[in-house]
């Protein structure tokens, strides 16, 4: 099975002391912890969980061509 990928955005958080890891493909899909390396383990996690749902509760998932741009104001 070919592995599919996401992009993830990593930040700290120094309320937490940890990292947020958010899947911006994905709404809502986010996990946490106290190194990068845990962040990523549990967005990998919350990433097979979300996917599992919508093999259950099929709908449109935004494509990975999706990009930040930045607005001033």
């Amino acid at each position: 099975m070919e592995k599919v990928k996401f992009k993830v955005y990593l930040e700290y958080d120094t309320e937490y002391k940890g990292y947020v890891a958010d899947v911006p493909s994905l709404q809502g899909c986010m996990a946490q912890g106290k190194s990068e390396e845990e962040a990523l383990a549990n967005a990998q996690e919350a990433i097979k969980g979300y996917l599992a749902v919508l093999e259950k509760h099929p709908h449109t998932v935004h494509s990975e061509e999706t990009h930040y741009v930045e607005v001033a104001v």
